[in-house]
C-alpha cells in the first residue's frame, strides 16, 4: 500500500466550501421568493431548481460540459476575453458543483422560510423594515435549524460528487482530482486496499456530517420545547 495521500481530500473540501458560500448568497434571495411568491410560475421554478436531483449526474454534467467548453459562445467569450478557460480546471468544478448541489441549499431553506409565522414577519415591515432588513434580521434568525441544515448538506453533497465533476474536470493531480474521483481510479487498478480506506473515510464523514445535523435539530427542537 502507497502513502496515504490526502491531496484529493483537500481539494473536496475546498470544493466544497467555495461551493457552498457562492450558493448561498444565490440561493438565499431564490428560496425567500420561493416561500413568499404566489406567482403562478412557481411549479415552473421549482421544478427547475429540483431538477438536479432526479437527473443522471452524467446528462447534467454532459450540458455543463457542452456549455462551458470551447465550442460554446460561453467558453469561447470567457476563453477569448479574459483567458479563462471554464472546462478541466477548478473554476470548472465550482461551477459544475453549484449547478449540481444548487436545490440541495434552496429547499432547506425555503421550508425553513415558510413555517415563519406570517405575523412576523407582517410586524417587520409595518415597523418600516424593508424586505432585504426582514430577510437578514428577522426571517434567518427564526430558521436556524433550516439554516444549518442546508450548509451542512450542500457541503456533505458536493463533496461526494463524483458523475459532474468526473464529465467537467476529468482527474488532473492537485487541479481536478477530488476524493470520489480518486477512489473510482483505485477500483479501476484493483488497488481496492486504498479504495477502502478512501471509502471509509468518506463513509465516517457523511456519518458525522449526517449526526451533526440531527443533533443539532434534536437540541433547537427540545429548547424550543417541540416534542
Amino acid at each position: 500500500m502507497s502513502e496515504l495521500d490526502f491531496a484529493p481530500f483537500l481539494l473536496s473540501f475546498k470544493l466544497a466550501g467555495i461551493t457552498t458560500f457562492i450558493l448561498f448568497l444565490i440561493a438565499l434571495p431564490v428560496s425567500w421568493w420561493l416561500s413568499q411568491t404566489r406567482c403562478k410560475c412557481k411549479p415552473f421554478v421549482e421544478a427547475v431548481v429540483s431538477l438536479p436531483i432526479v437527473l443522471p449526474p452524467s446528462v447534467l454534467g454532459f450540458y455543463i460540459l457542452y456549455a462551458l467548453s470551447y465550442n460554446s459562445p460561453i467558453g469561447a467569450f470567457f476563453d477569448e476575453t479574459f483567458g479563462i478557460k471554464l472546462v478541466f480546471n477548478f473554476t470548472g468544478l465550482v461551477i459544475a458543483s453549484c449547478f449540481y448541489s444548487f436545490p440541495f441549499m434552496v429547499q432547506p431553506l425555503q421550508s425553513g422560510f415558510e413555517t415563519l409565522n406570517k405575523n412576523m414577519l407582517e410586524a417587520s415591515y409595518i415597523a418600516g423594515k424593508s424586505k432585504f432588513q426582514t430577510l437578514a434580521f428577522v426571517a434567518l434568525p427564526n430558521i436556524k435549524p433550516a439554516l444549518i441544515t442546508a450548509l451542512i448538506i450542500t457541503f456533505a453533497h458536493t463533496v461526494g460528487e463524483f458523475g459532474v465533476v468526473l464529465m467537467v474536470g476529468g482527474s488532473i493531480e492537485g487541479e481536478t482530482k477530488v476524493a470520489s474521483v480518486a477512489i473510482y481510479e483505485f477500483v479501476e487498478i484493483m488497488d481496492y486496499t486504498n479504495a477502502h480506506i478512501y471509502s471509509a473515510i468518506m463513509l465516517a464523514l457523511s456519518f458525522i456530517v449526517l449526526l451533526g445535523v440531527y443533533l443539532f435539530n434534536l437540541h433547537h427542537n427540545k429548547r424550543i420545547g417541540v416534542a
